[in-house]
């Protein structure tokens, strides 16, 4: 039997795309909001950390 069978026969299995596209979606807007609200002091410091050793 092939996987698509297995998955099939399991009652609910509709669901879990639907959560793992919308935790997908809600993680990366809450990333690109935190992103775009960042002050640009805040930025260079984070982008100069590999160089301060």
């Amino acid at each position: 039997m092939k996987l698509k069978n297995y998955l099939e026969t399991i009652a609910g299995v509709s669901v879990y795309p639907i959560v793992s596209l919308l935790l997908f979606v809600a993680f990366f807007t809450i990333v690109t909001l935190w992103v775009m609200r960042t002050d640009k002091d805040t930025i260079k410091h984070i982008e100069k950390l590999p160089l301060d050793n």
